[in-house]
């Protein structure tokens, strides 16, 4: 399966932070076979004084999506982020933090776009096509 994932972070060494994410999604979820170079932006969704870095990776693996989700938010955890975005009146609160890992778009082996509604994980990720940090890096390594 194939997977595109969006990275970010707006706290501490952003630049280091998501590298290290890139290193531990290559470990412990499968090969990252294109990353996207740093793209950097304005918080999405509120107000902050510290910016984001963000990129786009694309990794092979036999994990099914719950899988990887699971494994993204393990490292998620590792790098330091404390908890998720609030959900109130069924919108997101989001908030500054050291990283941010979305499941953007999935591929099976038929290279069939996986679709899910799960409440837990939204394939293709909803939003994403609103969001600049988003779609150029992901363009740039071919999965938009």
């Amino acid at each position: 399966m194939r997977y595109y994932l969006s990275l970010g972070s707006n706290l501490g060494n952003r630049e280091q932070t998501l590298q290290e994410a890139v290193q531990r999604i290559g470990q412990q979820i499968g090969t990252v076979t294109r990353c996207s170079s740093f793209f950097y932006s304005e918080p999405w969704g509120f107000e902050s004084e510290h910016p984001f870095c963000n990129l786009c990776c694309e990794v092979e693996t036999s994990m099914a999506p719950m899988e990887v989700l699971t494994a993204t938010q393990a490292i998620e955890r590792e790098l330091g982020r404390i908890r998720k975005s609030k959900i109130e009146n069924r919108k997101s609160i989001y908030s500054d933090r050291p990283i941010d890992i979305d499941i953007i778009r999935a591929f099976d082996d038929q290279q069939k776009e996986i679709v899910s509604n799960d409440p837990l994980l939204t394939i293709p990720h909803p939003l994403y096509k609103q969001r600049d940090f988003v779609v150029i890096p992901l363009r740039e390594i071919g999965g938009e």
